[in-house]
């Protein structure tokens, strides 16, 4: 709740945020590479697929970053119009569901009226805030966390077809690069989710592999 407000230190990015950036990589990334025809494959087609899948994945990469700053600044947006609220609003049992609004149901139902009057004493102490979101060094090293995470998660698949001569080889180790990748993030998620890491793991490969052939089959 007002966690922009009350909480600066705040990780930049939390674990889900990681993982749905490197998913994103990665399946953006295996859009170029599953569909490449190593039959035909030249010096130059390979080139063209190594330009084409980082290019892509640095626009992306870009475009995401920005995404993420509008969402801080959204948040923040919305913030500060709450604890305005909290503080304007005479009636302290509207204030109280200004506040419960902004927690979970299940944490919001279990407050008694006497927690709900701490958290807005304590939002009414707080220091006088700006009048309108600002991004600060925080929101900006998060896009830059976002960048790197889309565009860093794309080059172990591609490197194989920089540095392997045989381009059947090269595919190859790609696909066993992305497939362990892929493991390692539905691995990760599961734990974040409270589920069986390695059931999660699996899942994750199967769920990537439908993302990746859905995309290419939709020409994208």
């Amino acid at each position: 709740m007002f966690t922009s407000l009350t909480n600066p230190s705040e990780r930049l990015l939390d674990p889900m945020e990681r993982i749905s950036e490197v998913l994103f990589g990665l399946i953006m990334v295996l859009t170029f590479t599953c569909s490449f025809s190593v039959a035909q494959a030249g010096r130059e087609e390979v080139r063209s697929m190594l330009i084409g899948a980082l290019g892509c994945n640095l626009a992306w990469g870009m475009i995401d970053a920005v995404f993420y700053l509008m969402a801080c600044f959204s948040a923040q947006g919305f913030n500060l119009l709450r604890l305005r609220a909290v503080r304007m609003i005479p009636n302290t049992r509207d204030a109280y569901r200004v506040i419960a609004d902004a927690l979970p149901p299940l944490v919001a139902s279990i407050f008694t009226p006497t927690e709900f009057e701490l958290i807005r004493q304590r939002l009414n102490a707080l220091p006088e805030r700006p009048s309108r979101p600002r991004l600060g060094r925080d929101e900006w090293l998060g896009s830059l966390g976002v960048f790197l995470i889309v565009f860093v998660s794309t080059l172990p698949v591609v490197l194989p077809f920089a540095f392997v001569n045989n381009p059947r080889v090269a595919l190859r180790i790609s696909n066993l690069i992305a497939v362990i990748l892929l493991f390692l993030v539905g691995y990760r998620f599961g734990h974040h989710a409270g589920q069986h890491p390695w059931r999660m793991g699996f899942a994750m490969v199967v769920l990537g592999s439908v993302l990746v052939g859905i995309t290419i089959f939709l020409g994208g």
